[in-house]
């Protein structure tokens, strides 16, 4: 549990400083981090996947809004 606090206080900080190119990662990373860490103590491996999921999901919604505007 310790480790896992670690994986989402460090995602956390590297997200803040790069907002505008982290967007969803953080959320991603804390909830793939979590199930990572549910599923056989692969909490780091599930934050990685979820930074990735998260910031792809963003960037869709972003375009779609985009383009629903536009």
């Amino acid at each position: 549990m310790k480790r896992l606090a670690v994986v989402i206080l460090s995602v956390s900080l590297l997200g803040l400083s790069q907002a505008s190119l982290a967007a969803g990662c953080i959320k991603g990373a804390v909830v793939g981090g979590m199930a990572g860490h549910v599923a056989g103590h692969h909490a780091i491996a599930g934050a990685v996947a979820g930074c990735a999921i998260g910031h792809h999901l963003a960037a869709k919604a972003k375009e779609d809004a985009q383009h629903a505007h536009g």
